[in-house]
């Protein structure tokens, strides 16, 4: 009996690998030097990576091509804007200042600024000058008024990673490639997940940023690429204290507001200073003054 067994299982095998005409076996070769590059690294070099860029960039000046698309297949409807030349200049510890121009005529379409309290937003068309406390979190009903300078600020200035700040490890693998992912804990209690920095192994260059609010709230999610040395061949090599290479692009996508903008970098220097009056901004005259959060009763003078 038991010899009649082994003959079928065997008699099976043959005929699945093909031996009976019916092959469904496949055996792809890749061909050489098209196999994907999958790098090691331990806990302390992956966060080395992610602190050659935390810890060094201390300021960022930069020209870029920026495209919004607002709404989602979620909210019903999608709306996509007319990519837009701007200048963006961002500080630590938070502030920001970015100018949005039109294409071709090179007039102003947005002036924004954040000093990591208080946003002010600049919208020459419609003569409005909008303001209100960076904490304010309530989406409005057009996405599009979701936007926020800190949003651009917190992709490009990451937090640091600190030496009391519990961080786990793990591997993620799928069809798009192999990952390793840093998931920075908050709460010494009842510990949240704050963020989660995803790094591509082809290359060990940060490739994702989460950021996540009270309760796993999922507040951004950045994705960035392209990553280009500082200075150009032939050049010299950027300042001790800069990192090597920086992302040219990134796409920040917020859900809980809405949107998603994409940003790719044509011109970029890092840590100049400025003073503080590049990056104030204020309210033009003859414009409406829109303070955003504010209920009915808190606008009565």
């Amino acid at each position: 009996m038991k010899r009649i067994l082994a003959c079928t299982v065997l008699a099976t095998l043959t005929a699945l690998s093909g031996g009976c005409g019916g092959a469904v076996k496949k055996t792809t070769v890749m061909a050489p030097g098209t196999k994907p590059v999958v790098r090691d690294a331990t806990r302390e070099q992956l966060l080395a990576i992610y602190g050659a860029t935390s810890s060094t960039v201390r300021s960022v000046n930069a020209t870029l091509e920026l495209k919004p698309t607002a709404g989602s297949a979620y909210s019903g409807v999608i709306e996509e804007y007319h990519e837009v030349k701007a200048f963006l200049l961002a500080q630590r510890p938070a502030a920001i200042r970015v100018v949005g121009q039109a294409p071709v005529i090179g007039s102003t379409v947005f002036d924004m600024a954040s000093d990591g309290d208080t946003f002010r937003v600049f919208i020459p068309s419609k003569q409005k000058f909008l303001t209100g406390a960076v904490a304010f979190e309530r989406a409005s009903k057009k996405p599009i008024e979701n936007l926020r300078p800190q949003h651009l600020l917190d992709a490009l200035l990451w937090p640091e990673i600190t030496a009391k700040d519990a961080v786990l490890v793990e591997e993620f693998n799928d069809e798009s490639g192999r990952y390793y992912i840093l998931t920075v804990l908050r709460g010494p209690e009842t510990p949240e997940i704050a963020r989660k920095i995803w790094i591509n192994r082809a290359d060990l260059q940060v490739a994702r940023l989460v950021t996540y609010g009270p309760g796993g709230t999922l507040l951004s999610d950045v994705y960035v690429s392209d990553w280009q040395p500082l200075a150009a061949p032939g050049a010299p090599a950027p300042a001790p204290e800069s990192p090597a290479t920086f992302p040219r692009a990134l796409r920040i996508v917020r859900p809980h507001d809405d949107y998603r903008l994409d940003l790719q970098i044509t011109k970029l220097t890092l840590n100049e200073s400025f003073p503080a009056e590049r990056f104030h901004l204020a309210q033009p005259e003859g414009t409406e003054l829109v303070r955003v959060g504010e209920t009915p009763e808190e606008k009565k003078p």
